[in-house]
């Protein structure tokens, strides 16, 4: 597919309307066999880096993909720079290099598909299969089976699960997936169901017996697995450490602690606050004068709300309240039909148009384009000790828009469902994913009132 893509890409640049594009001359195949032979050994190394071609990631077809794509992207600026940089004979052109990684992309996505299907077929799939068996059961553990059940890729056949005799052991309340025994008996197990890997989910057992399962896994080359139920946040970032020569687990880096991620959402964060501020502002002109003949006072509105790191700042936003919104009372959440707003003020909240300011703050570098939505103190004091991993959402800069918000959960909602978008957003941060969300604004509004 590879080499393909490579030849399909010049028999486009070359032999087709676009060889009148830019300064180049046609040339022959023989010319650029150069080009493509180092261009497809190239996009192999890439595949291979990603990591698409393990055995046990075979049927995982959305995962694959998604690195399917994401290497054919570094491919194709790596690839135009190396040549460019080692100015190879002939020239290569820019436009063939963007072909051929289109091409790829497609050549490469579709023999995929093809290849998974003769995979899923009767007979072939069970010997790719990862059998599995449970040792203990918990919480975690209900989880993880659940969403094995509902993985469409059936990369892994749940065999069933083993007591461990400790007071935390529960049972799956489902029939559907049987006790298979006693923790003394994983032995003959493993051996008479050919068990690929051991995931522990309970690990208040002797030490010892946990000891002799990871010596078992070990001498008959079963994968061993923990399930790391003392962490309740941020799981995706757990790592393996060595402090003082002693391996040491615990969460370390998220996506948004990788300096490059965080110059790379800066800069879309300046760009986006620059554009938003130039296209909002005859809009903020317009409403800030009806806000002004409506209720004459201050047109702005600052308050103060909780940042990164639990640094405070100040929002600016479109007065949707009568000036002495909060006299007496003092800060509360707005609720539907709530007195204190203004006849504009209901439009406005609930196209967001009051939040137009904002790209002041992202401009700043106070908010980022997109994050969890910043909170006022007052009204969040207790909620750190109420909700947990609540704090947890301070760990990035707060967002004008953000997962939580495109799925609804914004103003008097469910806080803990808030909580988890928010922290779901932290852990799977891309570039990709802040995209998506912006976009996904324009088409799913709120419940804000």
């Amino acid at each position: 597919m590879a080499l393909l893509a490579a030849y399909s890409a010049y028999w486009l640049r070359f032999h087709t309307v676009l060889r009148d594009f830019g300064n180049f001359d046609a040339m022959t195949l023989r010319q650029y066999s150069g080009h493509t032979a180092l261009g497809s050994l190239t996009l192999l190394l890439v595949m291979s880096w990603q990591g698409i071609y393990h055995q046990n990631v075979l049927l995982r077809s959305r995962w694959v993909s998604s690195k399917i794509a994401k290497g054919i992207l570094i491919w194709t600026a790596g690839f135009l720079a190396l040549t460019l940089a080692l100015k190879l004979q002939p020239p290569i052109s820019r436009v063939f290099v963007l072909l051929n990684g289109a091409t790829a992309l497609l050549l490469v996505l579709g023999w995929r598909s093809v290849f998974l299907n003769y995979l899923r077929s009767p007979g072939r799939i069970e010997s790719l299969q990862q059998r599995a068996l449970f040792v203990g059961w918990n919480a975690e553990a209900q989880g993880l089976w659940r969403t094995l059940k509902r993985d469409q890729a059936r990369a892994h056949d749940i065999l069933g699960w083993v007591r461990t005799d400790s007071a935390e052991d529960g049972h799956p309340g489902d029939d559907s997936l049987p006790c298979l025994g006693g923790l003394h008996e994983v032995e003959h197990l493993v051996s008479a169901h050919a068990v690929d890997m051991v995931m522990v989910a309970d690990l208040h057992g002797p030490r010892e017996q946990m000891i002799a399962l990871a010596n078992l896994c070990e001498r008959e080359m079963i994968q061993f697995k923990v399930i790391p139920s003392c962490f309740r946040v941020f799981v995706s970032g757990l790592t393996l450490e060595t402090i003082a020569g002693t391996p040491v687990l615990g969460v370390t880096r998220l996506p948004l602690d990788d300096t490059f991620n965080v110059m790379i959402k800066r800069v879309i964060d300046v760009i986006g606050a620059v554009a938003g501020l130039v296209l909002s502002a005859p809009v903020i002109a317009v409403f800030s004068a009806i806000v002004w003949l409506e209720s004459r006072g201050p047109v702005f509105y600052r308050q103060r709300r909780w940042g990164v790191n639990g640094v405070p700042f100040e929002i600016i936003k479109i007065r949707s309240m009568r000036p002495d919104a909060e006299k007496g009372n003092g800060a509360q959440w707005c609720s539907k039909d709530d007195p204190r707003r203004l006849h504009v003020g209901a439009f406005m909240r609930r196209w967001n148009i009051d939040e137009l300011p904002q790209f002041w703050n992202v401009l700043k570098g106070e908010m980022s384009l997109v994050g969890p939505r910043p909170e006022r103190p007052e009204l969040i004091a207790g909620f750190k000790h109420q909700v947990p991993h609540y704090n947890a959402r301070h760990h990035s800069k707060p967002g004008m828009t953000g997962w939580a918000q495109i799925n609804g959960l914004r103003g008097d909602t469910d806080l803990g469902e808030r909580i988890q978008c928010d922290l779901w957003y932290l852990e799977n941060w891309s570039l990709w994913l802040d995209l998506q969300i912006m976009l996904l604004t324009f088409f799913k509004r709120d419940n804000a009132y």
